[in-house]
This record gives C-alpha cells, sequence and structure tokens, in this order.
C-alpha cells in the first residue's frame, strides 16, 4: 500500500496508507506528493508536540497562506509593486502626496500595487491606484485603525494574524519595492527585504527608497548605511546596488519598468541559473557576459540556451528567450548588475 510514497511518510505503515488514499481521492494530479507530505506533518506536528498554542499557530499561518494565494492567483501574470511608508503620514504631508503620484503612475504603466492596507502611506498608494488596482495586505493589531476606505470593502483586502506570513506574502507577490519614509516597521521592511536579496532568499527584484522633493530621509539612512556597515566591512560596496534613492516618481517608475526591459525571471535547473530575457542575447553580448562577469561563474561559461526539459514539462515560459551559467549563489548583488547589463544591452 506504500509503495511509490514519497520518502516523507508518518511512521505508522496504516497511517500512511490512509493518507495516501486520501491523497488519491483529492485528485490533485502531479501535487500529490506534496499534499501527502503536508498531511503528514501536520499528523506528526499534532502527535510530537502538545503545545496547542504552537499548533495554533502553524493552523492559522497555513489557513491565512492559503486564502491569500488564492486572492492573488488570477493576477499572477501582472507586475506589482509594494509600497511600503508610515501610516502616520498626514493627507497634507508631501511624503502623501508622493505615494499618490506613485500609485497613479505604476497603475498607468499595467502595474497594480500591494500596500498594507492601512492609513498614511499605504492609504495613499491605493487613493493613487485606485482601488481595482490594489491589493490590501492588512495585520490584526488591536491599536490599529481599520482599512484605508479605498479598500476596505475590495474583496482583495486580506488581513493576517502574523507579520510573517503577512511579510511572505508581500515578498511572494511583488515583482518591485517602493519605501517611503516611516518608522520602525519601514525600517524592518527595508532591512529585511535587503537581506532577502543579499543572500538570494528572494528572486531579484528593483528596490527605491523614495524621497518627496527635497527630502533627505533615505539620505540619512543611506549616510548611516555607508558609515556603519560599508566603511567596517559589514556589508560590500556592491550591495548598495541592491536600491536606489530618489525624490523623484518618475525615476521611481522607470527603475521598476527598466528592470523588466529584457530581464524576465530566474530559476535554477540543477547547478546552473537559467535566466529567461525578452530579447535573444547576441554573441557580443554573451563574450561581454564572459568577460566581466566571471568571477560569479564556478565552472563553464554563460551560453544562451533553449527551454531546458524541465521548463518544458512545467510550461514555465518556454517562449521566451534565455541563458544559463553555473551561478556561485554567493554574491546576489553582483546576479542583480548581471541583470542590469541584460537591460542595458536592449539600449544599444
Amino acid at each position: 500500500m506504500t509503495a511509490g510514497l514519497p520518502r516523507y511518510r508518518s511512521g505508522d505503515r496504516n497511517l500512511d496508507a490512509a493518507i495516501a488514499e486520501l491523497a488519491d481521492a483529492a485528485d490533485v494530479g502531479v501535487h500529490r506528493d506534496m499534499l501527502f507530505e503536508m498531511i503528514v506533518s501536520a499528523l506528526r506536528l499534532t502527535r510530537e508536540n502538545d503545545d496547542r498554542g504552537d499548533i495554533k499557530l502553524i493552523n492559522a499561518a497555513l489557513k491565512e497562506l492559503r486564502y491569500s494565494m488564492g486572492v492573488f492567483a488570477p493576477y499572477k501574470d501582472t507586475r506589482k509593486l509594494s509600497i511600503f511608508g508610515s501610516a502616520r503620514t498626514p493627507t497634507d504631508h508631501p511624503n502623501y502626496q508622493a505615494a499618490v503620484q506613485l500609485g497613479s503612475a505604476i497603475a498607468e504603466r499595467g502595474w497594480m500595487v500591494i500596500t498594507g492596507a492601512g492609513p498614511g502611506i499605504m492609504a495613499a498608494g491605493v487613493e493613487g491606484a485606485g482601488s481595482e488596482d490594489s491589493f490590501g495586505v492588512g495585520i490584526s493589531l488591536p491599536f490599529e485603525e481599520k482599512a484605508a476606505a479605498t479598500i476596505a470593502e475590495d474583496p482583495k483586502l486580506m488581513n493576517f494574524k502574523y507579520f510573517f506570513t503577512r511579510k511572505l506574502t508581500f515578498m511572494k507577490e511583488s515583482h518591485g519595492y517602493a519605501l517611503l519614509p516611516g518608522g520602525f516597521g519601514t525600517m524592518d521592511e527595508s532591512f529585511e527585504l535587503l537581506t532577502l536579496l543579499q543572500t538570494g532568499k528572494t528572486v531579484p527584484a528593483p528596490v527605491v527608497l523614495l524621497d518627496a522633493p527635497g527630502g533627505d530621509y533615505w539620505h540619512s539612512w543611506y549616510e548611516f548605511v555607508t558609515k556603519q556597515l560599508l566603511t567596517d566591512g559589514l556589508i560590500s560596496a556592491e550591495d548598495l546596488t541592491l536600491v536606489k534613492l530618489t525624490d523623484s516618481v518618475d525615476e521611481a517608475v522607470d527603475e521598476m519598468c527598466t528592470f523588466f526591459r529584457n530581464y524576465h525571471s530566474i530559476r535554477f535547473v540543477g547547478r546552473r541559473l537559467v535566466i529567461r530575457l525578452t530579447h535573444a542575447p547576441t554573441p557580443e553580448l554573451i563574450e561581454s557576459l564572459n568577460t566581466n562577469f566571471a568571477d560569479i561563474v564556478v565552472a563553464g561559461a554563460f551560453e544562451a540556451i533553449d527551454a531546458t526539459s524541465s521548463e518544458q514539462n512545467d510550461d514555465d515560459f518556454v517562449h521566451l528567450h534565455r541563458i544559463a551559467f553555473e551561478f556561485n549563489r554567493r554574491h546576489f548583488a553582483r546576479l542583480r548588475q548581471l541583470i542590469d547589463a541584460l537591460n542595458a544591452a536592449t539600449l544599444e
């Protein structure tokens, strides 16, 4: 009864057989193995852990993620910009107006926006983009106000119990990030986002630190990072290329859209990183990459390839052009510079 099951099991042959029967009845196709393992994990958690609080946490988190993924699913082919910033920013503040303008401008480019659904900068982003082009990823806090009026009744509003599931949703669903001035929450979001990008724990994406015209909030932040982190060798100079500082909404929008001028997406296939492109790479471009980015190649060289068998089996953007190389999986800021070079090549 347990032949052909994943190696990760409950430890009880009868239970494994029952789980396999349930997975078959669910008729989830190629996801049968994942369903089997998720059921096993839930079973083992409840058997091995007598702390009901732990079990409630996992149960609630799984429910939140299932629901949010369902909300975003119909819009998976639309690029989305997450807008972060203070909930305390008044509507007459220049930062508020910058966020309104940003939401409006990026929506005109065919993007949608994701905000925390609260007041301040979050409400401004939704106001600019309009509720039809907005998602609200809220957090349930006893002292917070209700969701911004422009998103409060929208079916794309989600309220999370946990910050970690909320953050995961922001990172999973976003194609770009814009951070306006804010407090501890904005600092938390900015440093976690940069940590994920620096370590490759999220896919490459453009990040803009946006001030209102003449503002110096992010320049002060940059001075701190440069003096305290870069000078002491706690980060590398290339890590600073992960962000763009500006007080221009137009520059912020251009940064988002230019990032996807040629670059489309990445996927690891075996030991190689496959980069999907809108435009076919020329021999001259491949030669340039092998000259300028050899330091991040473990073995072999950059080469243009067709869609791999794994991508074909998954119908994973097989129509796009590709380059592939064995990436060292360490210097992700250099990978960002590589993407910039690929995008710049379309302008030449």
